[in-house]
């Protein structure tokens, strides 16, 4: 048998298959921040939690009334680690008091990057959550190797252009799968 270098899906999508029966997950797309022999950490970007930017403005700057751009922009959740803490997934280039560079993107977790938002200095383009996906070392592999999960390689035009509700559809398509055509049963050969 010979030993290969474990594979990082870093900067791919996780699509749910049909049968996932977790409802964190069920019918999620999921951007993998980072992956590797540690465990994975993702966000799910195709949730909305009910919240919008406003109503996180109105707690961090309650003497000030939010813009109305704050009101139309979604919150999603992200997972179900962490889910009082928000990340905000944008195009490399801003940087915030806590960003972390991921190639051609930045996850910022820092408020400074929402007030920008809501100030309309901030980045272009953007995702915001709350609370993310997490993934012990190990534990990714096995969910894939049991068929929970299709891959791809991220698109941000997925990410970050089209709707929400459209992202799950739109990262299967990047496989030629329509996710209506396969079944919740298993075959064996």
């Amino acid at each position: 048998m010979k030993n290969s270098a474990p594979i990082s899906l870093k900067h791919h999508f996780l699509i749910a298959m049909p049968h996932m029966a977790d409802p964190n997950f069920a019918q999620t797309v999921t951007y993998l921040v980072e992956h590797n022999e540690q465990g994975a950490m993702g966000l799910v970007i195709n949730k909305p939690n009910g919240l919008n930017l406003a109503d996180v403005m109105e707690q961090l700057r309650p003497e000030e009334e939010p813009a109305a751009l704050c009101h139309s922009l979604p919150i999603f959740a992200g997972g179900p680690v962490q889910t009082d803490r928000g990340f905000v997934l944008h195009p490399a280039g801003m940087q915030f008091q806590a960003t972390l560079e991921l190639g051609e993107l930045g996850l910022s977790t820092s408020q400074d990057v929402l007030f920008a938002i809501a100030d309309g200095i901030g980045p272009d383009r953007y995702l915001i959550t709350l609370g993310y996906a997490g993934w012990e070392a190990g534990q990714l592999e096995a969910e894939l190797a049991d068929n929970a999960w299709l891959t791809c390689p991220a698109d941000n035009s997925i990410l970050f252009d089209l709707p929400y509700d459209q992202r799950l559809n739109a990262a299967a398509a990047r496989l030629g799968v329509n996710l209506s055509l396969l079944t919740s049963q298993a075959g064996h050969a």
